[in-house]
C-alpha cells in the first residue's frame, strides 16, 4: 500500500513541480587509513555521537616510537660531526691558500732546484685533495642530515596518523576491530558533517529554466534556500532528469523524506 502511495505522489510531481528528497548529511566523508599497523583501539562509545579531538582510533605505534629517538640520536651526532668536520675544513682552506702562495714563490725563484719546486707542488696537491675529500665529507654529511630530518618528518607524520581524529564530525561507521592489521588506504571508518544538511533531487529539463529565481518550498513552507548545486548533464539513472542539491539548515534527525516544489 505504501509503495503504490509513493508511486501516485511521484506521478503527481511530473505535473505538480513536486519533487521528493531524503534529509542527508552535507557530507559523508570516507576515512582510509595513511599508515600501516595493528588497530589497538576503536571508540565505539562515539558512534552516532559528534567527535572531538580525542582520537576514536588508535593504531599501533611502538616502532615508530622507537626509530624516532634512534633518528634523533644520529641526528644530533652527525651534526656534531658536521661541525668538527667544517672546522677542519676552514683551517685546511687557510692551509692551502698559503701553501699555493709559498708554491708560486718558489716556482719563480731561479735558485731553487727543481727537485724543491717538485716537491713544493706535491705538497700543495697533496693538501688540494685533503681539502676536497674533507668537502665531500661535508657534503656527505649534510646530504645524511637531510635524510634523516626527512625521514623524522615522516614518522612524526606516521605517530598523528596513527591516532585518527574527527574533531566535529559525527561517527557514522565502523569499519575495523581491535587486533585487526590495516594497511595503507585500508577503510576504517566514515564520518558525517552534520553541520548542514542536504537536499538531493532530479528536476525535468523545462525546471532548470530560471531556477534561480523559484521559490522552494519544503513540506509546504516557503523557504528562503536556492538551488545551490546543478549538474548540467542528464542523469544515468533517472533519465533526463539533472542532478540539483539544495543547502539547508540541520535538522534534529536525518533521513526523513520531505516534500519539495519549485514555483
Amino acid at each position: 500500500m505504501k509503495t503504490v502511495l509513493l508511486l501516485s505522489l511521484f506521478s503527481m510531481s511530473l505535473f505538480a513541480n513536486v519533487y521528493f528528497a531524503k534529509v542527508e548529511p552535507y557530507e559523508l566523508r570516507k576515512i582510509s587509513s595513511n599508515v600501516t599497523g595493528e588497530i589497538l583501539f576503536i571508540d565505539e562509545n562515539m558512534l552516532g555521537k559528534k567527535l572531538t579531538q580525542k582520537p576514536y582510533i588508535i593504531i599501533d605505534s611502538e616502532l615508530d616510537k622507537d626509530e624516532l629517538v634512534d633518528i634523533d640520536k644520529k641526528l644530533r651526532f652527525t651534526k656534531e660531526t658536521l661541525k668538527s668536520n667544517e672546522k677542519i675544513l676552514k683551517n685546511l682552506e687557510k692551509t692551502l691558500e698559503l701553501k699555493r702562495k709559498n708554491y708560486e714563490r718558489v716556482k719563480a725563484l731561479k735558485i731553487k732546484s727543481k727537485i724543491e719546486k717538485d716537491n713544493e707542488y706535491y705538497n700543495l696537491i697533496s693538501s688540494e685533495n685533503s681539502f676536497i675529500n674533507t668537502q665531500k665529507e661535508v657534503n656527505n654529511l649534510k646530504i645524511n642530515i637531510a635524510d634523516l630530518e626527512f625521514r623524522k618528518k615522516q614518522l612524526l607524520k606516521n605517530l598523528r596518523d596513527k591516532k585518527v581524529r574527527a574533531k566535529g564530525f559525527v561517527l557514522y561507521s565502523l569499519d575495523v576491530k581491535p587486533g585487526q592489521v590495516v594497511g595503507v588506504a585500508t577503510p576504517l571508518a566514515t564520518v558525517a558533517d552534520t553541520s548542514k544538511a542536504l537536499l538531493t533531487i532530479y528536476i525535468d529539463d523545462e525546471d532548470l529554466e530560471n531556477l534561480d529565481k523559484r521559490s522552494i518550498y519544503i513540506d509546504d513552507k516557503k523557504t528562503n534556500y536556492k538551488v545551490q548545486r546543478v549538474v548540467p548533464i542528464a542523469d544515468t539513472k533517472n533519465i533526463s532528469k539533472y542532478k540539483a542539491q539544495i543547502v539547508i539548515k540541520a535538522p534534529k534527525v536525518f533521513s526523513k523524506l520531505v516534500k519539495i516544489e519549485l514555483k
